[in-house]
């Protein structure tokens, strides 16, 4: 692989880890209920969701087209909800659409892409199985958070399996941020400039 190559793919992982972490910015609600600040964060962590998808497409493609062009889809849909959100919050009237978007059609579309996101990240090899599978089982474990708090069942334990997600996506980030994607698989991807 050339140099220009390499470079490239150091940059696309450092990007993807930091675009994961500044994800995470949504969350600002929970400690603000500014209209500026919140939607703000929640409109840059949408773009942040939708690069990460972008910059791992190149990557992902060759394992499986039908599932990473899903897992894209998925992604842009996702960011444009959280986007949405935001621009819902600004208005006070509106604020039940944030809530819904959130706790409905976006928390769905994160939880589907994610399970196709490790799942592809298992089959490239482009980061170790460990971190995938780590994923896998933090995205299931999301999954039956939710439906039993659909179900009306709401406690600490519940809130406690969330962090399998938080912990795995942050050690991910940090992963790429560090060490980059694993260089023995990585094709010629297309150069990021």
């Amino acid at each position: 692989m050339s140099e220009l190559k390499k470079k490239s793919n150091r940059k696309r992982a450092v990007l993807t880890g930091l675009f994961i972490l500044i994800a995470y910015g949504v969350l600002v609600s929970t400690f603000t209920q500014s209209k500026i600040i919140v939607t703000l964060a929640d409109s840059v962590s949408g773009i942040a969701v939708i690069g990460i998808a972008i910059l791992m497409f190149p990557l992902l493609i060759d394992t499986n087209k039908k599932l990473t062009i899903s897992y894209l889809s998925l992604k842009i849909l996702e960011g444009g909800l959280m986007i949405a959100g935001g621009l819902f919050f600004l208005a006070e009237s509106l604020q039940f659409v944030r809530d819904w978007i959130y706790n409905g059609i976006h928390l769905y579309s994160f939880i589907i892409s994610g399970c196709i996101f490790y799942y592809l990240l298992y089959k490239s090899r482009v980061i170790p199985g460990f971190i995938s599978v780590w994923g896998v089982i933090a995205i299931l474990s999301m999954f039956i958070t939710t439906i039993l708090r659909t179900l009306g069942l709401n406690n600490s334990v519940l809130d406690s399996m969330l962090i399998l997600i938080v912990t795995n996506e942050v050690f991910l980030a940090v992963w790429l941020i560090v060490k980059g994607f694993n260089k023995s698989v990585i094709k010629q991807s297309p150069a990021l400039y």
